[in-house]
């Protein structure tokens, strides 16, 4: 029987470097996505999921962070007296449970694999989802709750993945697959970047993982990889040589928010999925083509 996946990790530490000047003074991961930040999004998707527990990975300089999943009684009592009751409920929908989220200080800037591993004496031993927040999701149902229904169905690993644009798998994190049938294949191997017309397939991890508790002690014997960073990717190979790792081609559409195309792309779609402001979102965007 699997045990239940009840934590999530959100490596938030990173600089932004993409997003500057707009990540300056804000953590890339609190800018806005038409109405909320990025982060409003990604919590929300991780409590669709069944996620109890939130460990976010932090740096220096992203207080914000804490302080927007705290509550705000000057804006809330404001609201509250005003009778702005629809908007005080917004307010407060992303308030967690007393408990609910933890946060650890990753102390530099080390890799992926590094800031996941910043959360192994919370995690504990049992499996945990970790969740890239400048990868925004759009999907019917939620991302992470596809890649834990598939975790249920076969236990082990789950990676989410989805294809990449013809000729641009240079770009990305490739999966190796034992052949594929349908949406949810057994993983052979992962290739970062490969040279062109050597990538083993077209799908590219896009930033939902289900992972073993065992990774974290891989990570911890593990040295530096690519760009001198100690990688989550190096670490999943390794815990591939011992268990089970299943792709999952997930139904919805990625966007790369530490990219500033990929950030203006995810505002406009969000705005769009949003019904009581899309013919309104949309006739703004047309009258400036």
């Amino acid at each position: 029987m699997t045990k239940p996946v009840r934590k999530a990790v959100l490596p938030v530490a990173g600089l932004g470097t993409r997003v500057l000047p707009g990540a300056k003074t804000t953590p890339k991961n609190m800018l806005n996505i038409f109405d909320r930040p990025i982060l409003s999004y990604v919590v929300e998707e991780a409590r669709a999921a069944g996620i109890e527990h939130i460990v976010f990975v932090t740096g220096r300089g992203q207080g914000a962070i804490e302080d927007y999943f705290d509550a705000n009684p000057e804006i809330e009592n404001a609201l509250e007296a005003k009778g702005k009751t629809d908007i005080l409920a917004e307010v407060r929908a992303d308030l967690p449970i007393p408990g609910g989220m933890s946060f650890v200080r990753q102390m530099a800037p080390l890799g992926l694999g590094h800031a996941v591993w910043c959360a192994r004496h919370i995690i504990g031993d049992e499996p945990f989802a970790v969740m890239l927040p400048d990868m925004l999701m759009a999907a019917d149902t939620p991302a992470l709750a596809q890649a834990v229904a598939s975790y249920e169905k076969v236990g082990g690993n789950i990676i989410a993945v989805e294809p990449c644009p013809d000729g641009e798998a240079h770009k990305y994190g490739i999966v190796a697959l034992d052949g594929q049938d349908g949406r949810l294949n057994r993983m052979t191997g992962m290739v970062e970047k490969p040279a062109p017309g050597t990538e083993p397939s077209n799908l590219f991890i896009s930033g939902r993982y289900i992972l073993q508790p065992e990774i974290f002690d891989l990570l911890e014997r593990q040295g530096k990889g690519a760009g001198g960073e100690i990688q989550l990717t190096d670490g999943m190979v390794q815990l591939m040589k011992s268990q089970t790792f299943h792709a999952l081609e997930y139904e919805g559409i990625t966007y790369d928010c530490g990219d500033k195309i990929g950030l203006l792309r995810a505002n406009v779609a969000f705005a769009l999925r949003r019904p009581e402001f899309a013919d309104a979102a949309r006739a703004a965007i047309q009258a400036l083509l």
